[in-house]
């Protein structure tokens, strides 16, 4: 299978490199990049060669969040096609972390917004300590609607509020003491901190561990199809608010919103 955003290629131990290609976007989620990888995360956990899955970006960023293009015809759509596409990216997350393959995420550069909820979905992260995480959605008079399950799965609701409500830049460190990240380590040591984290998992059955993640994720807190469905109602209402259409024009005008002082 040939894919526009995203490649992927395997060694002979069965670990797969899956990439997110548009490195000249830095990354950002476009529609055809989350159908792109909904297909994917099918395809490579319904695989029985495939042993563990390293999610990584090419050039400057992990994932800067949702693609502009995808973000202006969501501004000028209805709340039934808002609602259409939110699922569509729901489903994307979902895939991911339903996949039965050890996922781990090489974080760098920028993990905004969705980048964010792409590092939830991972079973390990390792991030270059240089590595920016944001929460940045309330900056535009929105929510973190679609990827809030997979983040207070991650770090908990404590963890959650702040960042969430203040859409705030922090570091790596600041990542791994929440939770978000798994370890932090220097350019040096990068690939091959990745490296060892997905050949950790060679030891383990293939379908054992598979199950042991279906069973870690029974125990946590549930993401149904009503929770997510929930989120993305949430979502379509703070869309049709004043700070909303405030917060987007602003961003897309180039301007500081009201608030902003």
């Amino acid at each position: 299978m040939t894919y526009q955003t995203i490649r992927y290629d395997s060694d002979e131990r069965g670990i797969v490199r899956l990439t997110l290609a548009r490195p000249e976007k830095h990354n950002a989620l476009s529609a055809l990049m989350i159908d792109e990888l909904a297909d994917v995360a099918g395809r490579l956990g319904g695989d029985p060669t495939v042993r563990a899955v390293i999610l990584e970006g090419d050039g400057k960023s992990f994932c800067a969040g949702g693609d502009l293009e995808w973000m202006r015809q969501q501004f000028a759509a209805d709340r039934p096609t808002r609602i259409a596409e939110a699922t569509r990216l729901a489903m994307m997350f979902k895939a991911l972390n339903d996949m039965p393959k050890p996922l781990i995420a090489r974080v760098h550069g920028n993990a905004l917004g969705g980048g964010v909820g792409l590092v939830s979905v991972c079973d390990a992260v390792i991030a270059e300590h240089g590595a920016k995480f944001g929460l940045t959605e309330t900056r535009l008079g929105l929510i973190p609607a679609t990827i809030s399950p997979y983040v207070i799965a991650r770090i908990g609701e404590a963890r959650a509020r702040p960042l969430f409500m203040s859409a705030r830049i922090f570091g790596a460190e600041e990542a791994k003491t929440a939770g978000l990240v798994s370890m932090v380590v220097n350019v040096t040591t990068f690939d091959a901190a990745v490296e060892a984290e997905a050949a950790s998992y060679l030891a383990a059955a293939p379908g054992a561990a598979g199950r042991a993640k279906r069973l870690a994720r029974s125990l946590g807190s549930p993401i149904t199809d009503a929770v997510i469905a929930a989120t993305i109602e949430q979502l379509a209402d703070t869309w049709e608010t004043d700070e909303a259409r405030e917060g987007v024009s602003a961003f897309f005008g180039r301007r500081e919103p009201s608030w902003r002082t």
